[in-house]
């Protein structure tokens, strides 16, 4: 069992100014001082992220390392799959539609432009009909009172 026991602050006070093996306050500020100085060819500008990931190395116990690697493989194995299996549909539906869009797209266009001109010998015939003046054109029906 362990015991807890409280030491008022004059027995301690009593026993630094005995013991010199701690450090005093001016000690402590000059060791201060030296740290500062070393850590002044340090730049946290110059630090990359990959350098703090892997400072987070030694918190991050290994068996969630290696959880945490077993997990990002996996799912980069899924995205790796899908992009493949998107990429794969992809090239089924622009083929498809080349070789049945094209196609058809070609056969529209060819009936649009004969239907065109169809229209265009109809007015020119008609138009000839009109300048000399020939036969006589079908009148529609008339209601009465006209």
């Amino acid at each position: 069992m362990v015991l807890v026991e409280e030491v008022p602050e004059e027995v301690l006070l009593r026993e630094n100014e005995h013991d010199s093996e701690f450090e005093t306050d001016s000690v402590a500020a000059s060791d201060d001082l030296l740290s500062d100085d070393e850590d002044e060819d340090f730049s946290l500008e110059d630090e990359t992220f990959y350098d703090r990931v892997v400072a987070l190395k030694d918190i991050v116990p290994p068996q969630t390392r290696s959880a945490i690697a077993a997990n990002v493989e996996g799912a980069k194995g899924w995205v790796s799959w899908g992009f493949q299996k998107t990429g794969a549909i992809a090239w089924i539906v622009s083929t498809s539609a080349l070789l049945v869009g094209l196609p058809l797209a070609l056969a529209i266009e060819d009936e649009t432009r004969i239907t065109q001109q169809e229209r265009e010998m109809q007015a020119q015939s008609a138009g000839q009909q009109q300048l000399l003046g020939g036969g006589q054109q079908p009148q529609g029906v008339m209601p009465p009172g006209f």
